[in-house]
């Protein structure tokens, strides 16, 4: 970290940053902060921004306008200082498959320019951590997807940063590798590792500390997890299990009362502006077509919900202009 940087409590601050490629606008001057030690989740759809923004917090990309610090250092003037004091883990893992695990962790620790003294004990450190050790000497080709993102995580973090980001590091992989792979990066965590995580997985962005969500390059909405399912999320969640369910989209969707309705696995979520109305249209509809094997229950709100909501709201509220 830049010890000179004005915001020592933050790991990463951006004011009204803003990415256009000609006349297209990928992200759209927003302003957030990330706290030293946090678990940072930036959400949103494929082609919202997300990836766009970390490569400008990266160093990757220069920002088109506004201002930002990571690290200490200067998005639009420091890329190069940024590189060498963050982890970065792409969606393509950045690995040479030719070479060995060992290997690919030796080509890094040259690129970060580890000391020889330190290498060999840092490459244990993260082969461990990794949990890869079985796999030291094997081709990285030969590797399953779950495994060649742990060491592309080890290869991101060889040289020590303080701040890491990943951009869908588990795109692609099992639920219980993603799982695990969790698990690493909290025991990173609470040793006081800010990670900055790119996902659009919403049982993932439990893990985090705080999120945000971005939609069409703006920012939507911020907060906790529960300061999103209580402050950002206003109306109320039924979940509605029916036979066909999925036929009934648009026939509770026009119920008055009833904000919009998504399917959930095999039930629906309809999010309510006035229950004390749609309620009872809803079981009336219900009554009117024979359907009685049915269940309407008030649920708290997922954090899909809020994801599926905001994006919704955000859609109406910008249809008009």
């Amino acid at each position: 970290m830049n010890p000179n940087s004005p915001n020592n409590g933050m790991a990463v601050s951006v004011d009204k940053l803003e990415k256009k490629f000609g006349s297209f606008t990928a992200v759209n001057k927003i302003s957030f902060e990330v706290k030293k030690g946090e678990i940072f989740g930036f959400l949103g759809p494929n082609g919202a921004g997300k990836s766009t923004t970390i490569r400008m917090l990266c160093g990757i990309l220069t920002p088109t306008s506004g201002s930002g610090q990571v690290g200490g250092f200067d998005v639009m003037k420091d890329q190069e200082n940024i590189k060498q004091h963050i982890g970065y883990m792409s969606q393509k893992f950045s690995l040479y498959d030719d070479l060995t695990v060992e290997e690919n962790i030796d080509f890094y620790a040259g690129i970060y320019k580890i000391p020889k003294k330190e290498k060999e004990a840092r490459k244990e450190k993260l082969i461990k951590l990794a949990g890869i050790d079985e796999f030291r000497k094997n081709l990285t080709k030969s590797l399953s997807g779950g495994w060649k993102q742990r060491l592309a995580l080890g290869c991101a973090i060889i040289h020590e940063p303080k701040i890491i980001f990943l951009d869908e590091p588990t795109s692609g992989v099992d639920p219980i590798t993603r799982s695990n792979f969790w698990d690493i990066i909290k025991s990173m965590a609470k040793q006081g590792v800010t990670v900055f995580v790119t996902t659009h997985y919403m049982d993932e962005a439990e893990n985090c500390d705080r999120m945000a969500l971005i939609y069409k390059g703006n920012m939507i909405a911020m907060g906790t997890p529960h300061e999103m399912k209580t402050e950002h999320m206003k109306n109320d969640v039924f979940e509605i299990s029916l036979p066909g369910s999925e036929e009934w989209i648009e026939r509770l969707s026009a119920v008055k009362g009833v904000k919009e309705v998504a399917l959930f696995s095999t039930v629906l979520h309809a999010v309510i502006e006035d229950a004390g109305s749609a309620v009872p249209a809803i079981e009336t509809l219900f009554k009117d077509a024979g359907i009685t094997g049915y269940t309407l229950k008030k649920i708290e709100p997922s954090l899909e919900d809020v994801f599926v909501s905001s994006i919704e709201t955000y859609d109406k509220e910008h249809s008009k202009s």
